[in-house]
């Protein structure tokens, strides 16, 4: 098949997929499908009707699909859920991590003298944790493997209650309410929509225990900010690691930066380096689906928008 690629071109990634025995065109009106690594305002919309599919490179297409680009009845689109699952995995353990044993609160105190206010205030993942993941695919599988290491207990959280490879008990999101009071720690994982938009909010953390951890790693909407930082300061929770933010970027001088029980990060989970090496397989992979008529492994429900 013929492919354009926009709105940035990746010469390692096109050249990967071109080895598949795809070509490469440059305008999007002699392709036969398209992948697209750019927000809603690069987009070729109205899309050419020649156009079969979308390649999206990113795993998080909530963008797109507040912007009507992703649709119901619309052309199918692919994204890159689960290409990313061990670089986000093992960013979510680093930050959890650092939060637990207090590396901001050192940081931002930038003295030795801390060490007793280190001693009240850490954690231990091997001190017979229970962590709950919020929204279990294949991030949340690989983030199970990593987690068994430190014989933590793992609850996880789907839509439909479905088992989940690894975890010791699944549960409904319908019955989420039972789970935030023995979470010691909260593993935010779910696609946004706006049934999922600031899902963690007040009323949830006044349910969590004082000392648990909030950890983001999927959207930053899915966090009601102005209530996390309230909780925080207050003493709600024990403490957030954030990958994400909202809004993003967070500005300068937001008061999560300088709440010293929150680390973040700068959506840097996953890295533009990594997602770079992998799309050309990711494409691939996508499109010999596309052409045996199944459904793509990485294909988008138009109706859920994920």
């Amino acid at each position: 098949m013929r492919f354009a690629f926009q709105p940035q071109q990746w010469p390692d990634a096109i050249a990967e997929i071109e080895a598949a025995g795809h070509t490469y065109v440059e305008d999007v009106h002699d392709a036969d499908f398209l992948v697209f690594n750019g927000g809603p305002g690069k987009f070729p919309d109205p899309l050419p009707e020649n156009i079969r599919y979308v390649q999206a490179t990113f795993a998080g297409i909530d963008a797109l699909v507040d912007a009507g680009l992703i649709r119901p009845g619309g052309v199918r689109w692919a994204c890159a859920s689960g290409l990313y699952d061990d670089t986000v995995a093992e960013s979510t353990i680093a930050i959890l991590l650092a939060q637990m044993h207090q590396h901001k609160m050192i940081t931002l105190a930038g003295s030795w003298s801390v060490r007793r206010e280190v001693d009240r205030r850490k954690q231990w993942l091997f001190d017979g944790k229970t962590v709950a993941i919020i929204g279990a695919g294949r991030i949340a599988v690989k983030l199970i493997e990593m987690l068994r290491v430190f014989g933590v207990r793992i609850i996880a959280v789907t839509r439909s209650g479905r088992e989940v490879a690894g975890a010791d008990e699944s549960r409904a999101i319908a019955e989420v309410d039972e789970v935030w009071p023995v979470a010691d720690v909260v593993v935010v994982l779910a696609p946004l929509t706006p049934e999922t938009r600031h899902m963690i909010n007040g009323d949830v953390f006044a349910q969590m225990k004082s000392t648990a951890v909030l950890v983001n790693v999927a959207r930053g909407p899915l966090v009601h900010t102005e209530d996390l930082v309230e909780a925080l300061r207050d003493g709600v929770i024990g403490g957030a690691a954030l990958d994400v933010t909202d809004p993003e970027p967070l500005p300068d001088d937001h008061p999560l930066w300088d709440i010293d029980t929150c680390m973040i990060t700068p959506h840097t989970a996953n890295t533009y380096t990594v997602i770079q090496q992998r799309t050309g397989r990711l494409v691939v992979d996508n499109a010999a689906a596309f052409e045996a008529g199944e459904r793509m492994p990485n294909e988008v429900d138009l109706e859920a928008g994920y």
